[in-house]
């Protein structure tokens, strides 16, 4: 999936804007949203959350698992909330998709590569055999960053419904052919034009946006 680009605005650059953010440039944005840009890590995961639902997916945000401490903290307080509201933590993934009906992926990220490991290979081959609707959030869970799904495998075969780019496309968008939102609306102007990023307008107060295949606003 190609996204147009623009000359970039930096002075004197003759550089090309970038429709994709590889995974240590998204890295080293994230870092920079919530150092210079201010943004908490829980008004980042509400935003994520906020764009994953305005996408068509339904629930409160996914955390990934981070080891940092003050990510741990919002990691609890996010447990908390949900077993108050009587959101339910199952043990068995294929046992709780036979009462749902839709799944939002959002399990590993844009950080992802090598093996999937224990215990996850079971919840991605249900991925890959479920006839529900699936969103992912970034990356579909098995996907390389870079280069897409498996050649062959565990992973291989699962193709999400739905792919909601947080921030920035990532590489991986070229190997998808379903729906495709960006939610990026809260990336500052200028870090937008520091990353030479090429991102679609968005429309009135949403926080996603949905892009054709040529990268064309829908």
């Amino acid at each position: 999936m190609a996204f147009k680009v623009r000359p970039s605005q930096h002075a004197g650059s003759s550089t090309q804007a970038k429709s994709t953010l590889s995974a240590t440039a998204a890295a080293a944005l994230d870092r920079e949203l919530m150092s210079s840009c201010a943004f908490s890590i829980d008004q980042l995961m509400e935003l994520a959350g906020l764009s994953v639902s305005q996408a068509g997916g339904d629930g409160l945000p996914a955390e990934y698992g981070k080891v940092n401490t003050a990510e741990n903290a919002s990691r609890r307080r996010l447990v908390k909330q949900l077993s108050d509201l009587n959101v339910q933590f199952v043990e068995d993934f294929s046992e709780a998709l036979k009462v749902s009906d839709h799944v939002v992926d959002a399990i590993f990220g844009f950080s992802f590569s090598g093996e999937v490991r224990e215990p996850f290979p079971a919840v991605i081959r249900a991925l890959q055999e479920t006839k529900l609707p699936v969103t992912s959030v970034d990356a579909p869970s098995s996907w390389d960053i870079e280069n897409g799904p498996p050649n062959n495998g565990l992973g291989s075969t699962f193709h999400p419904d739905v792919l909601v780019s947080l921030t920035a496309p990532k590489p991986l968008v070229k190997h998808f052919a379903g729906r495709h939102f960006i939610g990026g609306r809260f990336v500052p102007p200028g870090i937008a034009q520091k990353y030479d990023l090429d991102l679609p307008e968005y429309g009135g107060i949403d926080q996603v946006v949905e892009v054709g295949a040529n990268g064309q606003r829908l």
